[in-house]
């Protein structure tokens, strides 16, 4: 397994992660997701550490803290092997202290968090989103304050906007706060707007991308072709709007192209489609996620191996989608793209 900086920062990552959102799971989207107890997520992750992944990534949220509380009985013994990733932020009730992140419920947060996990300490520690009823400077305050107090070694964002994550960083640089690392980010083959903004944003700022669903909400498995229903044991039939959303003819000429290449390759769908991301720019590590063990094995098949470039160029061809202004006139006209030259290439710390 390959090890990458977490963005700017001193955190060595593994290239893949496991994402434990099957963990534990209950209520219709995360039910539908999975439901893997304490026995099983144990040998999961024994498979995890076997192979070198050795970050694994939650949420309060995933099945009202089921989630947190499996993982942490799965790695209970070892946890001096793992990197443990959660975040907060989302609603977890009906009250008004339940949702945001105000100072005292992100203390109250975290601490649920380490009990849950079982841990004195998360290593990365994440806002599920942005709040926009919460001054930054006290959003900011309040996770240095945690960093001092030994309760989380680093910070990072999910699903922020270019000039949220921005803001926070002057804030942070302002007042000689700690500075966030990582941005969780949705970021396929199918859906690529994270290169139009955030990514830029990421290899400027030095913050990594932690990508979340990096198979297209479960379009990219491999079992989705054109002119042909969708399978009827797809989890899509009642997630498909939790999540982000995919136009059909995007979708097969991406899968045409995946299919073209399994055959050459010999490797399958879902592993070109990791493969794929793993090269591109600020990329640190790819979540992935599995209900069983065969699954599992087979996402690790995603390393240790290459597309060629033009086997890139061919996936790049039929995935890109035309920029909303104002980006697009950087991709269509000379003047702007020779201001502003295109990233390319490999960066896992934020570099093009």
């Amino acid at each position: 397994m390959e090890y990458r900086r977490l963005g700017a920062s001193g955190l060595m990552v593994p290239a893949l992660s496991f994402g434990a959102g099957t963990f534990g799971g209950r209520g219709e989207l995360f039910g539908a997701w999975g439901d893997t107890d304490a026995q099983q997520a144990r040998r999961l992750v024994d498979i995890c550490l076997e192979a070198g992944v050795t970050m694994f990534d939650t949420a309060d949220v995933y099945s009202a803290g089921a989630s947190e509380e499996v993982l942490g009985a799965a790695v209970k013994g070892r946890r001096d092997e793992v990197i443990l990733s959660t975040k907060a932020g989302l609603p977890t009730g009906d009250g008004p202290g339940d949702a945001g992140t105000s100072r005292s419920r992100l203390i109250r947060g975290v601490e649920d968090a380490l009990r849950r996990l079982g841990t004195d300490y998360i290593d990365l520690f994440q806002l599920h989103a942005y709040d926009a009823g919460t001054p930054i400077e006290e959003v900011m305050a309040t996770l240095d304050d945690l960093v001092r107090a030994g309760k989380i070694r680093y910070t990072g964002v999910s699903n922020f906007s270019g000039w949220q994550l921005m803001k926070s960083q002057a804030t942070a640089d302002r007042h000689g706060y700690q500075r966030y690392a990582a941005h969780q980010v949705y970021y396929s083959l199918v859906g690529r707007d994270y290169e139009w903004e955030l990514m830029p944003l990421g290899a400027d700022q030095g913050v990594g991308a932690v990508v979340w669903s990096p198979l297209g909400w479960g379009r990219l498995t491999g079992k989705i072709r054109r002119g042909q229903p969708l399978p009827e044991q797809s989890r899509l039939h009642t997630t498909a709007d939790f999540g982000p959303p995919v136009e059909d003819e995007l979708l097969y000429r991406v899968v045409d192209v995946l299919d073209e290449l399994a055959g050459e390759t010999g490797r399958t769908v879902p592993q070109i489609a990791l493969n794929w991301l793993l090269r591109r720019p600020t990329v640190s590590s790819v979540i992935i996620g599995a209900r069983d063990e065969q699954q599992l094995r087979q996402n690790l098949g995603a390393v240790g191996w290459s597309l060629t470039d033009d086997q890139v160029a061919r996936l790049d061809a039929a995935s890109t989608r035309t920029a909303p202004y104002p980006y697009f006139p950087y991709e269509r006209q000379e003047g702007f793209a020779r201001l502003n030259p295109p990233m390319t290439g490999r960066g896992a710390q934020g570099q093009a």
